[in-house]
């Protein structure tokens, strides 16, 4: 297996402002055409964080823009073949809190915000605490029917909080199947109690459903049902 590029090809850090002024013919042979990340600071302060997809220009342009004296010194990070520049720059902006030249703090496309789910799993975890203190049963199965009761509970019942969608490839297609809230799996108009008895009914042969099918854990992250156990 080859080496994986690294996100950071080259960089220069804390440089100060007359090596950008005086040094341009060296500086542009570094980042002329290179896509990155760049910083610049006030003395030990970070002012700027930006992106740029031809830094020199980028560079250049600061050098006479309204941040004018803001910044004496200055840091790039060139980057190889990023897929999420932008998003990449977002997440050091909020880290940083927003340095004081940056107008905003940025904002991740499709990604979920957990403190809602959060908020919502706290007041399980402490309706639950309560019901045990009080020395009553902790059903985490509410969505059961009286005929279903008396059956054995889903293999995933105790790993999920909610419905969620799982998936797999085969042969090159992608395949589909439903995870209901009491755990169960809804698939083909059928319904199964282990993810290895869906898995058989999607390939025709046995298989561990664990590692056969895969559940989004954050939006556009699909890893293996094996993840939930972990």
């Amino acid at each position: 297996m080859g080496r994986e590029a690294p996100l950071v090809s080259q960089y220069l850090e804390r440089i100060s402002r007359a090596a950008v002024e005086k040094y341009q013919s060296l500086l542009k042979q570094y980042v002329r055409h290179r896509q990155g990340l760049y910083s610049l600071y006030k003395g030990e302060r970070l002012h700027y964080v930006g992106l740029a997809v031809d830094l020199r220009w980028r560079l250049n342009q600061h050098l006479r823009d309204h941040h004018g004296r803001s910044w004496d010194r200055f840091s790039v990070y060139l980057t190889i073949q990023e897929r999420h520049p932008k998003e990449l720059e977002t997440l050091i902006l909020r880290i940083t809190g927003k340095p004081p030249g940056n107008k905003n703090e940025g904002k991740f496309t499709d990604s979920e915000n957990l403190k809602r789910r959060l908020k919502k799993d706290i007041r399980r975890y402490h309706r639950d605490e309560l019901l045990e203190l009080m020395g009553q049963k902790v059903d985490g199965d509410k969505h059961r029917t009286k005929k279903n009761r008396g059956r054995r509970s889903p293999m995933l019942a105790g790993y999920i909080a909610g419905a969620m969608r799982i998936r797999t490839k085969l042969k090159g297609k992608s395949i589909k199947a439903r995870v209901r809230r009491d755990g169960s799996i809804r698939f083909n108009g059928k319904t199964y109690n282990s993810p290895s008895a869906a898995g058989y009914a999607a390939s025709g042969r046995s298989c561990d459903g664990w590692y056969f099918w895969k559940y989004e854990r954050g939006p556009g992250d699909w890893v293996k049902l094996h993840e939930l156990r972990r």
